[in-house]
């Protein structure tokens, strides 16, 4: 494990090692993001029967995310002229930041995690809170009302969904007992929390969508009334870091759903001679498919009904779950 290999190093060489593991995440997270939006694109095209990327790379367009990329490194930096410059600069770190704090507390393997922490659930769903911060500052800083806009929206929407998002894994964390996401998925070696907390999930999943400005949840990027919502007036390399934050924020969510209710690295049974790390690729590719499904099928919300969804539907279900689930753990203790 990590944090072991950490434990056994003196102090600077541990830093070193530590640095180094840190930089191959960041490595493996850009990768992961570049052919990601590359996959969402061609299960888009699949889904919409059309081709999708098909020129720059070859027939299935291997290397046109990085040929976008490259785009945007080397396209003009803009800053309005009446913008609050300090922040507007600052707001695309502030949204980035967190989305690879997170990642330090996921078990991808029972080997592979960079900081088991008791309180690991509780450190995600707090540090993640923080891109709002980034969010709402970038479309205040651009002076413009399009951004700002988008920037309140932005935070209307996640702090709204964030409760129903923590209320849907009180269920689980009554089952497992703790807030490590180890143990977690060490609770799940008998039966995945998919079979246990079905609502639990699906309010999940939907909030998670809603936390990650993903359609139909897309309010604060919405083109066809925001122009481009709260980075409306980033270009080049600081609009990148926002879209860079969003995919990341995908892999880390898609890596947290996969932790809680798909038993993480734990494998089926009789087939546990296949390693753990390639259980936890395959039902993380397929929770990232979900997300991608969504986008392409559901169109958009309106702004009053995402709201009243939130308020009115998510979080009474999420509370009637966890009043269900403290109710048959009680039975259960009881017989």
């Amino acid at each position: 494990m990590v944090q072991d290999l950490l434990q056994s190093s003196p102090g600077l060489l541990n830093f070193g090692i530590f640095f180094l593991l840190a930089t191959v995440l960041l490595l493996v997270v850009l990768g992961f993001v570049t052919y990601g939006i590359l996959a969402e694109r061609k299960v888009m095209g699949f889904m919409q029967l059309r081709h999708g990327p098909n020129q720059v790379g070859g027939r299935w367009g291997l290397l046109q995310t990085v040929a976008d990329v490259l785009k945007l490194l080397l396209k003009e930096d803009n800053i309005p002229k009446l913008a609050d410059k300090p922040l507007f600069i600052l707001a695309p770190v502030i949204a980035f930041a967190p989305a690879f704090m997170v990642l330090a507390t996921i078990p991808f393997t029972d080997k592979f995690q960079f900081a088991d922490i008791g309180v690991g659930l509780l450190y995600y769903i707090a540090i993640s809170g923080l891109t709002t911060i980034g969010v709402v500052t970038g479309g205040w800083a651009s002076n413009n009302k399009y951004a700002l806009l988008g920037g309140m929206r932005a935070a209307a929407q996640m702090i709204s969904y964030e409760i129903p998002l923590v209320m849907s894994v009180l269920g689980i964390i009554l089952l497992s007992g703790s807030l490590n996401l180890n143990e977690i998925v060490h609770a799940q070696e008998h039966g995945w929390f998919i079979l246990w907390q079905p609502i639990a999930f699906i309010v999940f999943l939907i909030a998670a969508t809603a936390e990650l400005n993903r359609t139909p949840f897309d309010l604060p990027e919405a083109e066809s009334e925001l122009v481009a919502g709260f980075h409306v007036e980033y270009s080049g390399f600081r609009w990148a870091f926002f879209m860079l934050a969003e995919y990341v924020y995908l892999f880390a969510m898609a890596s947290l759903v996969t932790v809680l209710f798909f038993g993480g690295w734990l494998p089926l049974p009789f087939l546990g001679f296949i390693p753990g790390a390639v259980w936890f690729a395959l039902k993380f590719s397929f929770v990232l498919f979900i997300f991608i499904w969504f986008r392409v099928t559901f169109p958009r919300l309106r702004a009053d009904q995402l709201m009243e969804f939130g308020w009115k539907i998510l979080l009474p279900v999420a509370l009637a779950n966890i009043f269900l689930t403290a109710l048959v753990k009680e039975l259960i203790d009881l017989f």
